[in-house]
């Protein structure tokens, strides 16, 4: 199995301490590690040669850097030659993969999401290795919806098909990307639906296939005019028109975090309801607050509850913790005043 890597993404959710100058796999938010070295270590039952890492060309060297300190050679380093998002990233990777290792099979990791049961990743990956070598479907690695988010997509599971070393394998019915608010609740309520992590583990020659059928132009230019690629999410552009009896969902205990907002970010380091804290700060009758600062000043709050204070040389972010999901929203309206805050 070849593990291919996604690290291109410059989103700015986690403003302003994540730029797209330097996104959050290249930040430590919750280890004394960068989110993408985490990530290369979730990896290591896994040879050097075998992990790959696709990343877009502004980040090439910073991943390469990175990768080079874990045995993973610049070769194995897939660039972009543009952002046009996770489809044609990955039928890109899959035409290197297959043109390398013909009939292999490749599981799609994110560089920015936190997985803490490392050893239930690494069972579960086995399993749909083995389902995706044998049976020739398609596998998705599925986590418990823990709450209605509406930045999270979802998987609306069928009925129960088999046990394959002891863990559980289930039919899929639809997808469902980023509902609103009422169908999230409802999802959540349903025991029907679980977030959808984007762990998919295929054979590269059957999501080749796939991207063929459905985005057929976008097949054709993935290595002859990469930029003119149809922009959008694999599960857009290819999951959900995908004929449901192919694919396999494994639901899992991972311990699971997109860490797409500060609010994310202090439910996984909060302990106790306590303040979640960085730099140098005080505070007097402040709870359940996330302070990130840079160190070089004290940082003090008096009667705050669930706020949200990151302090950066350049910019300072204040908003409610229940809030933070909004920064797209503010960062769009920082590009007019100063974009090279952004």
């Amino acid at each position: 199995m070849k593990a291919i890597i996604l690290a291109g993404g410059g989103g700015t959710r986690l403003w302003p301490l994540s730029r797209e100058s330097k996104p959050k796999q290249f930040q430590k938010l919750i280890t004394n590690q960068t989110l993408l070295e985490d990530t290369l270590d979730r990896l290591d039952f896994l040879k050097p040669k075998d992990i790959f890492i696709a990343t877009s060309k502004a980040y090439a060297g910073e991943v390469t850097e990175i990768a080079l300190k874990k045995g993973i050679k610049e070769n194995q380093i897939i660039v972009e030659p543009a952002l046009r998002d996770t489809a044609a990233c990955i039928g890109l990777a899959a035409k290197r993969i297959e043109k390398a290792y013909p009939g292999e099979v490749m599981a799609i990791i994110y560089a920015d999401h936190l997985i803490k049961n490392k050893q239930e990743f690494i069972e579960k990956l086995k399993v749909a290795e083995k389902l995706a070598r044998e049976e020739n479907t398609l596998n998705i690695i599925e986590v418990k919806a823990k709450y209605p988010s509406t930045a999270l997509g979802y998987v609306k599971i069928g009925k129960m098909l088999k046990i394959v070393n002891g863990t559980e394998i289930y039919a899929f019915e639809k997808f469902t990307e980023k509902p609103n608010k009422k169908t999230a609740e409802e999802y959540v309520a349903s025991y029907k639906y679980l977030w959808n992590t984007g762990i998919y583990v295929w054979k590269t020659s059957v999501i080749l296939q796939e991207i063929k059928k459905h985005m057929p132009k976008t097949y054709d230019l993935l290595e002859k005019d990469y930029e003119k690629c149809e922009k959008t999410s694999i599960d857009y552009g290819v999951m959900e028109k995908i004929d449901p009896t192919r694919v396999r969902i494994i639901p899992a205990e991972l311990g699971w975090n997109d860490i797409g907002t500060w609010e994310a970010i202090y439910d996984e380091l909060n302990k106790n309801g306590q303040n979640v804290t960085k730099g140098t700060y005080t505070e007097i009758d402040t709870e359940n607050s996330l302070i990130y600062g840079s160190g070089k000043k004290i940082i003090a709050t008096i009667g705050l509850k669930n706020i949200v204070i990151i302090d950066t040389p350049d910019a300072l972010l204040v908003c409610d913790k229940s809030q933070s999901g909004r920064l797209k929203e503010i960062v769009e309206k920082i590009k007019k005043i100063n974009p090279q805050s952004t």
